[in-house]
């Protein structure tokens, strides 16, 4: 009988784990809110293959920024409108295209980058708010694995989407001559584009 319990509560584990894990992953991933899609290609665009760490602490910058909000929130540490956190959403991708826009080309950019730090924390913040209200409904036993797992999908997501962007990056450099520049151009004004509407339709004055 013992064996049989441990091997039960493994397999409950296993369970949960993959339920927030999943959760995760679908929460980033979600065709209808693509808002972290559009983060995420602004913040991936500038870079390549070659600087792919920098990128990776980026976006697990992000991370650590959306865990910390909905831990926060989950335990009513601290409590955020949810109509200036939805008009925040857009306003940081638009930041983050903008910086792209405002530095393409320049060999200064990386003198910047503790900007991007900033934003990307931000955001990850916000968004992390901006989700917590759902995640409370499924997250009632207080425990901080669900957090960890849910996490952990998020970031492997983003992981996907950035090889994504990276690769079409690459063909688009090598095989079609798209200077960096204007790949840069680009990509942004295109999320700039499909931002706006967001913006306006969370606009809170």
């Amino acid at each position: 009988m013992v064996i049989f319990e441990k091997i039960f509560k493994i397999y409950t584990l296993m369970t949960d784990f993959w339920l927030f894990f999943e959760l995760g992953l679908s929460h980033v991933l979600d065709v209808n809110a693509y808002d972290h899609v559009l983060f995420l290609v602004a913040l991936c665009v500038a870079y390549n293959f070659k600087s792919w760490r920098q990128l990776l602490l980026l976006v697990t910058l992000f991370t650590i920024g959306h865990t910390v909000s909905l831990f926060l929130s989950s335990y009513e540490v601290v409590k955020v409108s949810s109509t200036w956190v939805e008009f925040l959403i857009p306003v940081s991708i638009l930041a983050t295209a903008i910086f792209n826009l405002s530095t393409a080309g320049k060999e200064k950019r990386l003198d910047k980058i503790n900007i991007l730090y900033f934003i990307t924390f931000f955001f990850g913040l916000i968004h992390g708010f901006g989700f917590a209200t759902y995640f409370k409904i499924i997250y009632t036993e207080g425990d901080v694995y669900p957090l960890l797992e849910f996490a952990l999908g998020v970031e492997m997501a983003q992981v996907v989407i950035t090889f994504v962007v990276l690769t079409a990056e690459y063909f688009t450099q090598t095989f079609f001559k798209f200077g960096k520049r204007d790949w840069i151009m680009v990509v942004s004004a295109i999320v700039i584009g499909m931002t706006i509407p967001i913006l306006i339709e969370t606009w809170p004055f």
